[in-house]
């Protein structure tokens, strides 16, 4: 249940929305330090949230100092500086999935391919299974040494999440509203600005554009079937217009597409935020064939017949692998769960204890009735903010009774 989600999320969440506080912090101290668009992004995305904007006045005195340096580093620099501070957030999520729930991700590739990931730009085209997916190519980024450089094409509503989503917002991810006319431009702005990236980077686009579910999958064999097309059965059909723009966008300076492939196996659950916060663990695999962009079509109608082509092989693969249990290419068993999240999570966890010891000590929070008031607000604030995500990550009623 939902329930016992929120409850088993609100430490968790307490302990995220800590670190995100620090690393929003500054974020928007290296941000604003080289754009003229602070004001406005504090007013139109931090307003909700006071505590952060009364932290960040407390803050201000140090804004000089930090003009005066930051903002004489080159765009390259606070690149990586950002990467660097946004990652020790995503590991805690890294953990959470690994540590916490017990999340086993098995990578099968060529060694060739193995050796090059994390150390070369790539395009990666997953199908999409579940709302986990995301966080999933970060756990094979964080395995492969590149979490801080991770970027995704999501959906504009994402930024508007707490903390979570002003933290992609400065790390660079590209919001679309899933309409072309306006989605376009934006696309090719912030490919543009790809182009002196100063760290290898993986570009994660969702050509499916949605979630894989029973209805929407009856929906993409209905239409299928009506255009006389291969009738997926563990896929849904691409959206080529925006993989189009993205493949010529980027292959000047992007050698390599990653073709993902998330195989769920059989009678294991798909993995959702919900049963990573109540610790239920769960398995995929992951198969990963690489392409030079170079060999890809030169056209955009033959890159949308590629990409098209691309997932009849991965419904067939999928196929194979539902009959099989496995892939053809071998597991890669260096590819293991992250020591590092767990450091990082200890150093967090150990100075979050210390402020929250602190803090109950000063403001008496567990001996008065204004500290019970206090606590209580605050666990109540947190158990909004956890439900917050889960609501964004559930599935809408489905009205087809079919099982994936």
């Amino acid at each position: 249940m939902e329930i016992c989600g929120i409850v088993a999320g609100v430490p968790l969440v307490f302990l995220f929305t800590f670190t995100a506080i620090l690393i929003n912090l500054i974020q928007v101290i290296l941000h604003s330090c080289r754009s003229h668009y602070y004001s406005y992004y504090i007013k139109s995305s931090f307003s909700i949230w006071r505590i952060i904007v009364l932290l960040h006045i407390y803050y201000l005195y140090f804004q000089v100092a930090c003009y005066l340096t930051i903002r004489l580093l080159s765009k390259s620099r606070f690149r990586r500086i950002n990467g660097a501070v946004t990652e020790l957030l995503w590991l805690e999520l890294v953990w959470m999935m690994e540590w916490w729930s017990g999340f086993e991700v098995k990578l099968h590739t060529d060694f060739k391919t193995y050796q090059l990931m994390g150390k070369e730009h790539a395009l990666l085209m997953p199908n999409h299974v579940s709302d986990a997916d995301t966080m999933l190519t970060w756990i094979l980024a964080q395995r492969v040494g590149c979490l801080r450089s991770a970027l995704t094409i999501v959906k504009k509503s994402t930024q508007y999440l707490p903390f979570f989503g002003w933290t992609t917002w400065f790390y660079e991810f590209i919001f679309v509203d899933r309409n072309w006319a306006k989605d376009e431009t934006k696309l090719k702005s912030s490919f543009e600005a790809l182009k002196d990236f100063p760290m290898p980077f993986w570009m994660t686009i969702f050509v499916e554009g949605t979630r894989l579910t029973p209805d929407k999958l009856l929906e993409a064999q209905t239409f299928a079937s009506s255009k006389g097309l291969s009738i997926p059965k563990n896929v849904l059909i691409p959206k080529t217009k925006g993989f189009v723009t993205t493949v010529q966008s980027l292959r000047s300076f992007v050698p390599a597409l990653y073709d993902v492939t998330i195989a769920i196996p059989k009678d294991h659950p798909f993995p959702t935020l919900l049963r990573f916060l109540k610790m239920q663990p769960c398995k995929v695999k992951v198969h990963i064939k690489r392409y030079s962009t170079k060999d890809l079509p030169e056209s955009d109608e033959g890159i949308a017949q590629w990409c098209r082509n691309r997932f009849i092989a991965k419904d067939a693969l999928l196929e194979k692998f539902a009959a099989t249990g496995t892939f053809d290419e071998e597991e890669i068993t260096d590819c293991r769960r992250s020591v590092k999240s767990l450091i990082v999570f200890f150093i967090f966890f150990s100075l979050f204890s210390l402020g929250a010891w602190i803090s109950c000590q000063k403001f008496s929070l567990l001996s008065s009735r204004k500290g019970y008031t206090i606590l209580a607000t605050i666990i109540g604030s947190v158990a909004i903010i956890v439900h917050i995500f889960l609501e964004f990550t559930k599935l809408p009623p489905q009205k087809s009774k079919a099982a994936l």
